[in-house]
């Protein structure tokens, strides 16, 4: 069995765990290190157990923790090369670069990424297998292509963006710009497209879901969840969906190969954490 967790997510700092038998990744650094040591011993995490932290982009609220992190634990930083040169690593840093469509072996763990559409130097999607299981994270990017509906293609976990709620984003204090640049194919991913993306890539296996980088000002967790939830119902799920907050962590979620399958013979509810 493989744990989930997240140490928070939001335009303050996106940081989640995949933790396995035989050590665990830590998937972007968006706080400070002695943030995310204090909320990973908050959820029972063992830092230590780390083999690497792999960014998905620059972006502070993704990485501001990374170097120091990397440093103190002797791990090495995995991303693409155009995220790696835009960290700016020092020289005796370790780094194992990343190409899309491709896999990379971590320890026990697979990584393969793909190029996601926004504002970054080289930001990608990413999905981790460790034990037949397979766990995709997917944010920041406000149309998916089809690249990334490939990864997100045979997962037992997928974390996912649901940025904003669109009457919310309209009805904003924010000027017009800022809504079309949120909205925008580059921005982020509103609830219900969040939705349909994951009814797309529904299979029966699909046992977990987290809704990722709310909005504070134009999103709520519930309003995320229930859009979610009513589309993924139709289609016949009935694991769990979790959303990722800003001030907490969640977890663990344990996801194991099958999982699905599992829930929806067990008729289990879905649960708002």
């Amino acid at each position: 069995m493989i744990s989930l967790y997240s140490l928070g997510s939001g335009s303050g700092g996106n940081a989640f765990v995949v933790d396995g038998p035989d050590g665990a990744l830590l998937l972007d650094a968006g706080f400070s290190a002695k943030e995310l040591s204090r909320r990973a011993l908050a959820v029972g995490l063992d830092l230590g157990r780390l083999r690497a932290l792999v960014v998905t982009h620059e972006h502070g609220d993704h990485s501001s923790g990374a170097l120091r992190l990397a440093g103190r634990l002797g791990i090495p930083v995995v991303a693409t090369e155009g995220t790696l040169r835009a960290l700016a690593l020092p020289t005796e840093a370790a780094r194992i670069p990343i190409r899309s469509a491709s896999v990379a072996e971590i320890g026990p763990f697979s990584l393969e990424s793909c190029r996601t559409l926004h504002d970054a130097a080289e930001p990608t999607a990413l999905a981790v297998e460790c034990h037949g299981v397979r766990i995709a994270l997917a944010y920041d990017f406000g149309r998916p292509t089809m690249g990334l509906r490939h990864l997100l293609r045979g997962c037992d976990a997928i974390v996912l963006e649901s940025n904003y709620d669109e009457v919310m984003l309209r009805t904003s204090d924010y000027p017009p710009s800022v809504q079309h640049r949120i909205a925008g194919s580059g921005g982020h991913l509103s609830n219900r497209a969040a939705a349909e993306l994951l009814a797309e890539v529904w299979h029966r296996d699909l046992a977990v879901v987290v809704l990722a980088h709310l909005s504070r000002q134009c999103n709520a967790p519930d309003v995320a969840h229930s859009t979610v939830r009513d589309v993924l119902a139709r289609r016949g799920f009935r694991g769990t969906i979790a959303v990722a907050g800003q001030d907490a962590p969640v977890g663990p979620l344990a996801v194991q190969p099958g999982g699905g399958k599992t829930r929806l013979a067990a008729q289990v509810e879905l649960e708002l954490f």
